[in-house]
């Protein structure tokens, strides 16, 4: 398989950004492979990702960082480059809705996704089996009503000793703490069973159904403290009529959720998604 280096970029828009770092790289040896810009012309926002076949650049990802820091500095970047040898460690979150984490880890074992999953955290034993089937660590951290403070601080326990770059909530049915939320800032994924902004909170589904919609769907996000109002990643839809009821809404929606949660979820393990205020550019 190819090694690559990424190089993520966002900053204040100007000319000859693009020449420069193109410039930059070819005077280095550097074969660029996949190249993607965007100026946002509302708020003179830049943003650019690249991949670079790392063999042809000739050195390690730490010395090209740092013959590319003055650059960085010069345009005022925000940039990250990322080694695709340095496999990303997922954390993947649960409670007993099994379609989402199913669908991971089968895409996971087909190499489509190109993380090593390091756990997964539940506040119910009922996935248990089915992850350590896959050889997988199983954490059961219960939450109970009157005590969450003790449970998110284990959570947090073990995300620090796992070493997760990334945290996935596959239909993790709890709220995080404001101050988790933070901390881990763009690293935790969600799917949530609505076309956000519509329908956020609980029972989605009921709620467009009593609304009488035409269609439902869902939509992977960055969590933040405000529940379900984090940047969005990526959506889809399924088309529903008068048929349908309550249950129909919610099989067809598993549907759509596994499949909008592995898109999301990939495109951030490729550096695919920069943040920008509350929203992302996705270069998919």
């Amino acid at each position: 398989m190819s090694h690559y280096y990424r190089l993520v970029v966002s900053c204040p828009d100007r000319v000859g950004i693009v020449s420069r770092v193109s410039g930059f790289i070819a005077g280095h040896g550097g074969s660029i492979t996949e190249a993607s810009q965007h100026s946002d012309l509302e708020t003179g926002r830049f943003f650019m990702r690249y991949e670079i076949l790392a063999d042809s650049i000739g050195m390690p990802p730490e010395a090209l960082r740092e013959a590319f820091a003055p650059i960085a500095a010069e345009f005022e970047m925000t940039w990250a480059l990322t080694d695709t040898r340095s496999r990303p460690r997922v954390v993947l979150m649960v409670s007993k809705e099994s379609h989402c984490l199913v669908d991971l880890l089968y895409r996971w074992t087909a190499g489509e996704l190109d993380c090593d999953i390091a756990a997964v955290i539940s506040n119910h034993e009922a996935m248990r089996g089915l992850v350590e089937w896959h050889g997988i660590a199983y954490h059961h951290v219960p939450v109970t009503a009157d005590d969450k403070s003790t449970a998110f601080a284990e959570v947090e326990r073990l995300v620090e000793e796992l070493r997760a770059d990334c945290i996935v909530l596959a239909r993790y049915m709890q709220i995080l703490p404001p101050a988790l939320c933070e901390r881990f800032a763009g690293r935790v994924i969600n799917i949530h069973h609505s076309f956000l902004p519509s329908f956020a909170g609980a029972k989605p589904y009921h709620q467009a159904y009593e609304r009488g919609v035409k269609l439902i769907g869902a939509t992977c996000h960055y969590v933040t403290a405000e529940l379900d109002a984090g940047p969005i990643i990526e959506q889809d839809i399924h088309r529903v009529s008068h048929c349908h009821t309550p249950s129909d809404l919610v099989r067809f929606g598993r549907d759509v959720e596994k499949a909008v949660l592995a898109r999301g979820l990939r495109w951030h393990l490729e550096d695919r998604v920069l943040i920008h205020g509350n929203k992302t550019v996705v270069f998919a």
